[in-house]
């Protein structure tokens, strides 16, 4: 979305190398976004005026507040404009893992910091399947939903896998079991399911 609005005319270059797999996730974004052509205002404003949430985020949100369930959101995106969805709505309290943006005077992007990347492998970025163990270590059953490419590390480890799109074929074929979905409807009954049910051992 803000690649198409504001990014240099060379990121679909640098998209394509992407997509032929001569960069990682990470090398991509840090060169695209370094050359964006906006600040974070305006980045910012743009995310909350067109971005916007699947179905049933809301009703899955206020469950897990009355229920005190951990919910949070694990990006191999930018902080900032994450946030910037969640700032413009009732959610603003849900934590985010994502790529921590630096920012010049200008508020032009100038730098990233990578809080989540297993130290034995930091030039791969942040690990979603890190923070899945965390949560697992603390004693959580971790549903995890995902759609990407980079969703796939998480879905090895979580308890229960909801999977879309690319991340569905991969679960597909490496035989990892998950459940489809399109929006948030289905992770939420599984969990109230699973609040419902005698405790277990």
């Amino acid at each position: 979305m803000l690649l198409h609005e504001f990014g240099h005319p060379s990121w679909t270059d640098v998209r394509n190398r992407f997509r032929a797999g001569e960069l990682s996730l990470k090398d991509y974004q840090e060169a695209t976004f370094l050359q964006m052509q906006a600040d974070k205002d305006a980045m910012r404003s743009y995310v909350q005026a067109h971005a916007n949430f699947r179905p049933h985020f809301a009703e899955l949100s206020g469950f897990c507040q009355e229920h005190s369930i951990p919910m949070c959101i694990i990006s191999q995106g930018l902080d900032f404009y994450v946030q910037a969805l969640l700032d413009g709505s009732e959610h603003a309290g849900i934590p985010v893992y994502a790529v921590a943006t630096e920012f010049d005077r200008e508020g032009h992007v100038s730098g990233y910091r990578y809080d989540f990347a297993y130290p034995d492998a930091p030039h791969l970025g942040n690990s979603k399947a890190l923070i899945v163990r965390r949560f697992q270590e603390q004693g959580h059953h971790v549903f995890f939903m995902g759609d990407g490419r980079s969703d796939f590390e998480a879905g090895e480890v979580a308890d229960t896998v909801y999977a879309h799109r690319q991340m569905a074929a991969m679960c597909d074929q490496a035989g990892i079991e998950f459940y489809p979905f399109t929006d948030f409807g289905p992770v939420l009954e599984a969990i109230r399911e699973y609040m419902a049910a005698p405790p277990r051992s």
